[in-house]
């Protein structure tokens, strides 16, 4: 195929009739060379502010030629310019593309990107990741990136983090892909075959990041293996050709929120599954529970938080072997009785309503991603959690599944000939983002310069004199009515911030998994004069919050977090809301000396944190800057060792069976 040679001349493609490169294994000191070279490269701005002054001459140079071209003419030029775009190095041709690109969005979107916004869209046709900050434009960079490697003759996909986006992008773009004579699909999970199939065939096609890798394990136990062009036509042949697959291949790939996508949703693999009738040995899940009840944390069982896990001691296997002597059924096998107590354990243990899920009168028990505070639709535990954690809520027992096949992230992109990605935090994950998906992060100015002021943090002694600091904070600001968006870490946490401000007697609006539809009407909403809204740190992300009249003369958005996230890519996105495109915003954190934060990672240190916050203010702040680092970094090796182990899994899995994505 034309599109393969052009994106990926030198990369070893897999043998098979779909597109996609090879997926060998990175040897341990290629991945050291590829993190050392990143964390290296990351510091060099001078590649990407020559791009900008590049784009910038170009403009000089060229616009008023372009801007007289015909629409005919103006398409043309930019057919002719798309594949040298594609190529690895500089030019002026490739330059000529994305003006041309340009040129057509102004005419079709009324928008005339910006040098910064072309910069990055060069970038991501060079298989790279743009670091480009929050509120600088991404939408319209992705999509004169696809239009142009599009017009090129390539086929692309547009990941998104949520099908909210990935409607709005691809029907506010979709007048500048209609302009230069592309076909423009949208994939959602509810679609039938045919009509994923058909919008998979169109030029550009955007989706979720999971429904794409969904539907790439769907297509590969629909041939049963990895199938080559030979076995598919013998197939047909004999008449045993099963439907054609939906996806054309993995040929060119931008993601939008690349960390959120490539870093956070990666420590699980992602699994294909179907229902298989009602779990075995259900009726022995309440014994199991009640027995995990009675067993004496240290002594008899210990929990590891960092990686979710219970074990017994021998001392707990001992007690309960002993007390379930007599018991029939599982109890009797040795593995079948300690695997229901440990699933126990860690339901009990290690699994907090409103915090890791929440319980739908109608759905039962939903599990909530930690790092976007959304609902996973359709997702359940493995091994008989999920089923635990419905019986300790007293819900009814969800079927059982079995896998049909499973890959991560981390090998499903790294499959795609072409690469790339835009996101607003990058930097602190741009070693691994190199070495698990051949990713070179790029960070790129602002258009304009920032004017977000970023106060000193507060300290308070307990959650309860958090939230009445945070009350009395939105209060005082309501009084002039500047506009409020206060970031929670959990919906536990949203709900209880909730009732603070509702004793004042303070309107607000919640927004977390409980309202995931509609979070980015919500959030869009949050700029405005008076508005107070509270959210999970990650929900409505994406979406651009607009300052109301008279709003920028009271100090524009204020945003305030009630607590660090383990990740602080996730305190950079939030403070990122406020103060974009050169508009003015404030930053503020409150937190507490009990957070989750200080407990898991540095229960130490945080003691002398909480003796400094009362006698010295000053100290406290120092203080609880270094406690932040140590927890965050520790917390963030604990979680790409977690992706290291999954990916590694996944490819033992693979070496074991022969083929990725066939269970049998």
């Amino acid at each position: 195929m034309a599109s393969s040679a052009l994106l990926a001349p030198t990369l070893r493609l897999a043998r098979t009739a779909f597109a996609e490169r090879e997926d060998p294994p990175v040897w341990i000191v290629d991945r050291w060379a590829m993190g050392v070279l990143a964390a290296l490269r990351l510091p060099l701005r001078t590649r990407a502010s020559r791009e900008v002054a590049a784009f910038v001459r170009q403009y000089e140079r060229q616009g008023e030629a372009i801007a007289s071209l015909s629409d005919r003419e103006l398409a043309a030029r930019l057919r002719a310019c798309a594949p040298a775009a594609l190529g690895a190095r500089r030019s002026e041709v490739a330059q000529m593309a994305l003006v041309c690109a340009a040129e057509a969005a102004r005419r079709t979107l009324g928008l005339r990107p910006y040098p910064v916004q072309l910069a990055a869209a060069a970038v991501l046709l060079r298989g790279r990741l743009a670091e480009m900050q929050t509120g600088e434009g991404k939408t319209l960079t992705a999509g004169l990136a696809a239009c142009v490697a599009a017009c090129a003759g390539v086929p692309v996909h547009v990941a998104t983090v949520n099908d909210y986006l990935a409607g709005r992008d691809s029907s506010h773009l979709q007048p500048l892909f209609d302009f230069v004579g592309l076909s423009t699909g949208i994939v959602r999970h509810e679609m039938p075959p045919a009509d994923k199939r058909a919008a998979y065939a169109c030029d550009i096609t955007y989706g979720t990041g999971k429904d794409m890798v969904f539907d790439y394990l769907r297509d590969r136990v629909g041939a049963g293996s990895r199938a080559s062009e030979a076995q598919i036509r013998a197939r047909a042949l004999y008449g045993t050709a099963s439907e054609p697959p939906m996806m054309r291949g993995l040929h060119l790939a931008i993601v939008d929120e690349a960390d959120s996508i490539l870093i956070d949703e990666a420590r699980t693999p992602l699994i294909l599954a179907r229902k298989a009738g009602a779990i075995e040995h259900a009726e022995a899940f309440p014994r199991a529970l009640a027995l995990a009840r009675s067993l004496s944390r240290d002594d008899d069982f210990r929990i590891e938080v960092d990686r979710r896990d219970a074990r017994l001691t021998g001392r707990g296997r001992e007690r309960v072997a002993e007390t379930t002597r007599d018991e029939p059924g599982p109890w009797r096998a040795e593995h079948a009785r300690e695997h229901l107590v440990t699933q126990a354990l860690r339901a009990l243990y290690l699994y907090e309503r409103d915090q890791h899920y929440l319980v739908d009168p109608e759905s039962g028990v939903q599990i909530i991603d930690e790092y976007t505070g959304r609902v996973l639709e359709g997702r359940t535990w493995e091994q008989g959690l999920h089923q635990m954690i419905e019986c300790k809520e007293g819900v009814e027992s969800s079927e059982r599944t079995l896998t049909m096949a499973r890959i991560t992230y981390q090998r499903f992109y790294g499959r795609y000939l072409r690469l790339a990605g835009m996101t607003g935090t990058a930097r602190e994950r741009a070693r691994e983002l190199a070495v698990s998906y051949r990713l070179d992060t790029i960070a790129l100015s602002t258009h304009r310069p920032s004017r977000r002021r970023v106060h000193p943090a507060r300290i308070c002694r307990d959650e309860t004199s958090k939230w009445d600091a945070v009350a009395e904070e939105v209060a005082r600001r309501q009084a002039t009515g500047q506009p409020v968006l206060i970031g929670t870490r959990s919906l536990a946490a949203s709900e209880a911030l909730s009732r603070a401000l509702s004793a004042r007697s303070l309107e607000h609006q919640v927004l977390n998994a409980r309202q995931d539809a509609e979070e980015a009407a919500l959030i869009a909403r949050a700029g405005e004069r008076g508005c107070i809204t509270v959210a999970t740190n990650m929900a409505g992300r994406g979406t651009d919050i607009a300052l109301g009249e008279g709003v920028e003369a009271l100090g524009g958005l204020l945003v305030i977090l009630t607590e660090f996230h383990e990740s602080a890519r996730i305190d950079r996105q939030l403070v990122g809301r406020c103060a974009r495109q050169g508009q003015p915003g404030e930053a503020m954190a409150i937190v507490a000396v009990d957070d989750d934060l200080w407990r898991r990672h540095v229960p130490l240190r945080s003691r002398l944190l909480a003796v400094l916050a009362d006698r010295h203010p000053r100290l406290a702040r120092l203080w609880l800057a270094y406690c932040r680092r140590a927890a965050q970094a520790r917390a963030e090796r604990m979680h790409a060792r977690t992706r290291r182990d999954t990916t590694e899994q996944d490819r033992q899995l693979e070496r074991s069976l022969g083929f990725s994505g066939d269970p049998h």
